[in-house]
């Protein structure tokens, strides 16, 4: 999920009354709800963002780590500041730091999990992407009702609507995720009655804004078929167009080869390759159908030279 929602999700557990157990409460949720984003640092590298991300600040190894450094942080800044005044702020108590930490942690991570781009949940025991595909990246209906609560929380004093905003939006997340199961069901039954065979591959991933319709890859083989679901009615739509992979290609082959390819590859859900003839040889891309035509961050190239 993005940053906004991890910042909200964080606030409204502090103001469900968590923030009144410890000095640093609510600065504790909200910094661990974005801890393990700390891996967006590797956009300042040379290194493939995509082949980072979302591995070792968000799998088994930074769950356990990253609440225990944030709380040691705060622990320190608790014997800088005993000197000044608190006013009516609780004492700072290492324990509810702690478990705080850990809170905004595994938010993080299970909001991360719900969406398509994937999170590698095991590392560094297990390199596995996860997908829930359940939940847009950006859900500004989650926004809305965690914010709604937080505001009357602040406004009325009181923990009971941020409580209220936490449920709902656990409410709203339980129906996408039994939402994605059947609706990826239903588009697997579709799909083996008209081919008369199984899928390789397939996602049926949230859009934005719409909790009622579903975007579509199915990996055929040598292509893609793209689509929509909907619920109301209940259909799906396949597009005419059909996508090829273009792996079997021998300039594939040779670009495969290329470290920002392999790199590329092992994040890569449906990859599929686009080839441009030039002066020097052929440049040769690999995009995911996730997030084709969204820039150079979700594709790699490499020039194989003519023979």
């Amino acid at each position: 999920m993005d940053n906004v929602c991890h910042t909200l999700v964080g606030a409204a557990f502090g103001e469900a009354g968590l923030n009144r157990r410890t000095r640093f409460g609510r600065a504790a949720l909200m910094v661990s709800a974005n801890l393990p984003d700390v891996d967006v640092l590797v956009f300042a590298t040379d290194m493939p963002s995509v082949v980072f991300r979302r591995g070792w600040t968000h799998g088994i190894g930074a769950q356990l780590l990253l609440p225990l450094m944030l709380t040691a942080l705060f622990l320190l800044l608790g014997r800088v500041a005993r000197s000044r005044p608190a006013g009516s702020a609780p004492p700072v108590h290492g324990g509810w730091l702690l478990l705080l930490s850990y809170v905004g942690v595994y938010s993080h991570v299970f909001l991360d999990y719900l969406n398509t781009y994937g999170v590698r949940l095991g590392t560094p025991f297990s390199w596995r992407w996860i997908y829930g595909d359940a939940v847009f990246i950006i859900d500004p209906w989650l926004w809305l009702v965690l914010a709604t609560g937080i505001w009357l929380a602040r406004r009325q004093r009181v923990p009971i609507p941020a409580r209220a905003a936490l449920l709902c939006a656990a409410c709203y997340i339980v129906a996408m995720l039994m939402s994605a199961r059947a609706a990826r069901g239903i588009v697997e039954n579709i799909w083996r009655d008209a081919r008369g065979t199984e899928p390789r591959a397939m996602m049926v991933g949230p859009v934005p804004l719409s909790p009622f319709t579903r975007e579509v890859i199915v990996d055929a083989g040598d292509h893609y078929e793209l689509g929509t679901f909907s619920w109301w009615p209940t259909a799906v739509t396949f597009d005419p167009m059909q996508v090829a992979k273009n792996a079997d290609r021998p300039e594939v082959a040779v670009a495969r080869q290329a470290p920002n390819v392999r790199a590329f590859l092992v994040w890569s859900r449906f990859p599929f390759w686009t080839l441009r003839a030039g002066p020097d040889g052929t440049r040769v891309t690999v995009s995911d159908m996730r997030f084709a035509g969204r820039g150079r961050t979700f594709a790699a190239s490499t020039v194989v030279p003519a023979k």
